[in-house]
């Protein structure tokens, strides 16, 4: 049995559970506005992914599909003493939390989407870019490729994302990034794939994109159209990084859409 990796973890407050699931090359701490903001109302978890950051990185490309990381999240949910949660993510972190919902739907409560991946066959974003971003890790080295794939033109970034992006980048182990390109982003569903089993999801759902996001805005106005139960949130002037590009208008989204989803 494969040993599981460590991943740091910051568990805050009392109240109800709401769990953070950063992007691809992010961490715990791309959510600091949102856990100041949410104080002492809610017990908050957030933590960075296997292959991120803080987070062991284990060497084999198999342990970074949909299964480990969905595996990883509901361990984070007990771990932090939670049966089920609001589930708030971010980028690949929106794919996981949606995945959470599909196989795990008793855990849970809500759920709150931001710059949804177009997924596999996406014409932009970083499903669109996986493979060839992963090769250039390999063989470019960790700050080339980020400079040509994660914060240069067409990587759908406002300037304050890019800048953010870049400055997290280096922390990362370059093996944890490539099979985490190749294992879950590559091959991702998208939306249109899937909508009958999305309909299934009884979770009350705040789907949110930039205005200025192309990759992310179709995707995530067709995943709000795909829920029973959603409605969709374009935040002017913001693009990927939608959370660190406007924080005090999304944090008012997400309180709002807590305390009528979760109280």
């Amino acid at each position: 049995m494969r040993e599981l990796p460590r991943l740091h973890a910051e568990v805050r407050g009392e109240g109800p559970a709401v769990l953070f699931l950063h992007g691809f090359a992010g961490s715990a701490r791309n959510w600091r506005p949102q856990l100041r903001a949410l104080g002492g109302r809610y017990r908050t978890i957030a933590y960075d992914a296997r292959g991120h950051a803080r987070s062991e990185a284990p060497d084999e490309p198999a342990a970074y599909g949909t299964d480990e990381l969905v595996a990883d999240a509901l361990r984070m949910l007990r771990e932090a003493g939670a049966e089920s949660a609001a589930w708030v993510g971010l980028s690949m972190g929106a794919a996981v939390a949606l995945e959470v919902a599909l196989r795990a739907p008793e855990a849970v409560r809500a759920l709150v989407l931001a710059s949804i991946p177009g997924g596999r066959g996406a014409a932009r974003g970083i499903s669109a870019r996986a493979e060839a971003f992963a090769d250039a890790i390999e063989h470019e080295g960790v700050e080339a490729a980020g400079a040509r794939f994660a914060w240069g033109p067409g990587s759908g970034l406002d300037e304050k994302g890019a800048a953010l992006v870049r400055q997290g980048f280096l922390e990362h182990p370059p093996h944890g990034l490539a099979h985490t390109l190749r294992g879950f982003l590559a091959s991702w569903p998208p939306v249109a794939e899937r909508r009958a089993e999305l309909a299934r999801i009884e979770a009350p759902a705040l789907v949110v994109a930039g205005a200025l996001d192309a990759a992310s805005r179709g995707p995530s106005e067709a995943l709000a159209a795909a829920l029973p139960h959603a409605r969709l949130e374009l935040v002017e002037g913001a693009g990927h990084v939608v959370n660190l590009a406007r924080p005090a208008l999304f944090d008012r989204l997400l309180l709002s859409f807590l305390a009528d989803a979760v109280g």
